[in-house]
């Protein structure tokens, strides 16, 4: 099972770039999409179907135009669960989950710390999901959650690791990360690529893609159970519909 997680920044502006040739292209069974900023309503769903994805699922922000998530799938899922029951979280879009026989695949877009009132509020998402994960993994051991974290892990995933006092490397995000993996998780594409410096984010600003200065802020995260059955990890920087690229995860499932 090939599974790719994609931020595509609108995923209407990403339509405009080519992004329907490029998925036909990657051809990947299941990907999870973030930062949508759209309802469904505003999308021809017919052009996902005829891409090869007659099975997709849109959870979207109250606010239009903002955050939200999606998941496109090639064959139809045995469940659909649209958030997480927490209206606290809930209410911007940000967790969608397809479940398989054999494997339960999640979208996530963790919120972004842009300024100090959104800090504190991605500091209580993030006490509420792992909580949240906690639970879930009990009912459901073979998870995936595949997404846009906001979190650099290491210093090796981020170009320039001296930074200081910026949401997304902070101490404190970093030893949340950290916490999440070792309670029962894996870090997929560091997993199998324990040296390989890469990115899945550059700022738009500073010509900063055309320099590699980046971040890795997009993780596929793989439950213990499932270690076994990893196969492939890898960054698809090539692929520019965004300020972020996708991520791969292989599966032998």
């Amino acid at each position: 099972m090939k599974i790719i997680s994609y931020n595509v920044n609108g995923i209407r502006a990403a339509l405009k770039k080519g992004f329907l040739d490029w998925l036909q292209v990657a051809k990947p069974d299941v990907i999870c999409i973030q930062e949508t900023k759209a309802h469904k309503e505003q999308l021809d769903l017919i052009d996902f179907e005829n891409a090869g994805y007659p099975y997709h699922y849109w959870f979207s922000a109250q606010k239009k135009g903002y955050s939200s998530v999606a998941i496109l799938c090639k064959e139809k899922p045995n469940h659909i669960e649209y958030g997480t029951g927490i209206e606290s979280m809930d209410f911007e879009g940000r967790n969608l989950r397809v479940d398989y026989d054999n494997v339960s695949i999640m979208s996530l877009y963790l919120p972004s710390g842009t300024n100090s009132e959104r800090l504190d509020f991605k500091f209580t998402y993030m006490d509420q999901f792992q909580e949240y994960i906690n639970n879930l993994k009990q009912e459901i051991p073979n998870l995936v959650i595949c997404g846009d974290y906001n979190i650099c892990h290491e210093e090796i995933d981020i170009h320039n690791p001296k930074m200081k006092g910026v949401s997304g490397f902070l101490p404190e995000e970093r030893t949340w990360i950290g916490e999440f993996i070792n309670n029962g998780f894996i870090d997929s594409f560091r997993f199998l690529n324990p040296e390989k410096q890469e990115y899945s984010w550059w700022s738009y600003r500073a010509n900063s893609r055309a320099n590699n200065k980046g971040w890795r802020l997009d993780y596929a995260m793989v439950s213990e159970p499932l270690k076994e059955k990893i196969s492939r990890a890898y960054i698809l920087s090539e692929a520019k519909h965004s300020d972020h690229c996708p991520i791969a995860l292989e599966l032998d499932i």
